[in-house]
């Protein structure tokens, strides 16, 4: 699209609102000339609005000159991008070897139980969302979480709960 040019979003993508549409526009005017510019363009929309709404896929297409197919594939395919808007903290359990062989199943378990969610799940309030990660590279002090940006070693069930309170209580929770 050429500067000062106008696109019809709503003809494109109907059910975005305008918010996401000029997000989605300036985050794509601005990658698009990078090498290889869809997984950036897909990181910096994830980072704006917290994840990658189906409804913006097209939008995504129409200005990378790609398929629809193309970039719901590479959405779907990596685990890293979110498809709905998720928790307000995100909690990444570590599941790999090294965490597994300190404890990091009875943590996952507990985490799941007391949540009330799987992997890939929001809780009812939206506060926590649980996704699985195979590695934070904090193996000498498994098992590892990383909430938000912010990385916990040698966490027990117990000390999942104390961290789970916290997060709710940094934003006023309960």
């Amino acid at each position: 699209m050429s500067k000062g040019q106008t696109i019809n979003v709503s003809a494109i993508a109907p059910v975005v609102s305008r918010v996401q549409a000029d997000a989605v526009l300036e985050i794509c005017s601005r990658l698009k000339t990078v090498p290889g510019p869809l997984m950036p363009v897909l990181h910096a929309v994830q980072d704006r609005l917290g994840f990658v709404p189906k409804d913006v896929v097209p939008l995504i297409a129409r200005e990378l000159n790609l398929s629809i197919a193309e970039v719901h594939g590479v959405v779907s395919f990596y685990h890293y991008f979110r498809q709905d808007p998720g928790g307000r903290h995100v909690v990444h359990l570590c599941r790999a070897e090294a965490c597994q062989s300190v404890g990091a199943a009875a943590v996952e378990a507990h985490a799941k139980r007391s949540l009330g969610i799987d992997f890939h799940g929001t809780t009812r309030d939206g506060a926590i969302r649980l996704e699985p990660v195979y590695c934070l590279g904090n193996c000498s002090l498994g098992p590892s979480i990383m909430i938000d940006d912010r990385l916990h070693g040698r966490v027990s069930p117990q000390r999942f709960d104390e961290l789970m309170t916290s997060a709710r209580a940094a934003e006023g929770g309960t």
